[in-house]
C-alpha cells in the first residue's frame, strides 16, 4: 500500500493507511481495504445518514433502508411517506427529504448512476462540500480532500492548531489535503474516520495506540484533549408547545407536518405554535374540553430546546383537517418522529 503515495510531512498518510489495513472497521457500505470501490449507492446513503448521526444507530437503519429500497430506480420510486416513516427515529428530517429528491434526480438525469466527480456530486440536492468529497473518495477512487469532526479533531491535534473552531476550518482543510495521499485516497478519508472514533477521541484519546502518535504535536505539548479548540458554547433558546391528543374508540388523531420546516413531512401528533412561553390551548386541531395529561414531553434540536405540554380530548364528531386516525396500541408503527413517539408513549401509558 506504500506505493504511489503523496508525499506529505512524516509519512503520515502511509503509517495511517498500514494501521487501516489491519484495524479497519467493518460497515455494511464498505469495501475492506485495498479492494475495488463499493457500490457508490451504498457509499451514498450511507454518508447523508451519517451526517450528525453516530454509526451504530445508522447502520439498522442503513440495512432496512438497502433491504426496502436496493438501487436508486427503487429508492425514486418510493412514496414520500413510507421514506419518511422509515427515517423516523433517526433525526434531522431534512436529509430524508433530499436523499428522496437527490435519487430522482439521479433515476431522471443520469440513469440511475452517480456522477463520479466532486463537481457534479456537489449539484445534486442534500449533497454538501463534504459528502460530495467523500463519495468521490470513497466510491470512486478519485483524491478529494475529506473533512468531518472527527479529521478536524485528527488534523488540529497532529498539528496543534490553536485557532479555534470555527474559524481554523480552512486552515484545517488546507492541512488535511497536506497529507492526503494521490492513491488510495478513499482509504484514507475512512481511516482518519476511523481513528478519530476510536483512537483520537473527543475524550481520553488512546494515544499509546495511535499509529501517528510519534509525530503529534498535541501529544508532544502533553494536552491533546484541548484541541480542537473551541470557543465556550452558548446556551440554546428555551421554547415551549403544546401537543394536542385526539383520541376516539382506540384511535388517536394525527396530521402530516408541512413539507417545510423542522420535522417537514412526518406523521405527528397536532401542536400549536412553538414559542419562548406556554401557548396554553393556541392551535388546538378542533374545539373540546381538553384536559392536561400528566408529565410534558422534551427534545433538543439543533438551535433551541423544546419543552411541550400534553394535552388530550374525546373526539365527538367536529369537522377536522387532514390528517388520519391511527390505533393508539400500534403507534409505534406510525413512524413518528422522537418527540411525538414521546408523547405516543404518554398517551398509551394514560390508558390510550
Amino acid at each position: 500500500m506504500l506505493d504511489n503515495l503523496r508525499t506529505d510531512p512524516g509519512g503520515i498518510a502511509a503509517k495511517l493507511l498500514d494501521w487501516y489495513d489491519a484495524h479497519a472497521r467493518v460497515l455494511p457500505w464498505r469495501a475492506p481495504p485495498g479492494a475495488n470501490a463499493p457500490d457508490p449507492y451504498r457509499v451514498w446513503l450511507s454518508e447523508i445518514m451519517l451526517q450528525q448521526t453516530q454509526v451504530t444507530s445508522v447502520i439498522p437503519y442503513f440495512e432496512k433502508f438497502t433491504t426496502r429500497w436496493p438501487d436508486f430506480e427503487t429508492f425514486a420510486a418510493a412514496e414520500d411517506g413510507d421514506v419518511m416513516s422509515a427515517w423516523a427515529g433517526l433525526g434531522y428530517y431534512a436529509r430524508a427529504r433530499n436523499l428522496l429528491a437527490c435519487a430522482r434526480v439521479v433515476a431522471s438525469e443520469h440513469g440511475g448512476r452517480l456522477p463520479g466527480t466532486e463537481a457534479e456530486l456537489f449539484k445534486l440536492p442534500g449533497i454538501g462540500a463534504y459528502t460530495a468529497a467523500a463519495i468521490a473518495s470513497i466510491a470512486f477512487g478519485q483524491r478529494a480532500v475529506v473533512v468531518d469532526g472527527n479529521v478536524e479533531r485528527v488534523v488540529a491535534r497532529l498539528f496543534a492548531v490553536d485557532t479555534p473552531l470555527p474559524a481554523a476550518r480552512p486552515e484545517l482543510k488546507r492541512l488535511t489535503d497536506a497529507i492526503t495521499p494521490d492513491a488510495h485516497a478513499g482509504d484514507f478519508a475512512q481511516a482518519m474516520m476511523d481513528l478519530g472514533s476510536g483512537i483520537c477521541t473527543p475524550r481520553s484519546p488512546k494515544c499509546l495506540l495511535c499509529p501517528l502518535a510519534q509525530g503529534c504535536a498535541a501529544r508532544v505539548q502533553g494536552d491533546p484533549e484541548t484541541y480542537p479548540r473551541r470557543l465556550p458554547k452558548k446556551a440554546k433558546p428555551q421554547r415551549f408547545g403544546t401537543i394536542f391528543l385526539l383520541t376516539k374508540d382506540g384511535l388517536v388523531w394525527l396530521v402530516r407536518r408541512p413539507d417545510r420546516g423542522l420535522l417537514g413531512g412526518m406523521r405527528a401528533f397536532p401542536t400549536g405554535p412553538w414559542r419562548d412561553a406556554p401557548p396554553g390551548l393556541d392551535g388546538a386541531p378542533v374545539a373540546a374540553e381538553w384536559r392536561p395529561v400528566e408529565g410534558e414531553v422534551a427534545h433538543v434540536f439543533t438551535h433551541f430546546a423544546l419543552q411541550c405540554a400534553l394535552v388530550r380530548a374525546e373526539w365527538s364528531g367536529q369537522s377536522l383537517s387532514e390528517g388520519e386516525w391511527w390505533p393508539v396500541a400500534d403507534i409505534e408503527s406510525a413512524g413518528l418522529p422522537t418527540l411525538f413517539a414521546k408523547a405516543g408513549g404518554s398517551l398509551k401509558g394514560n390508558g390510550g
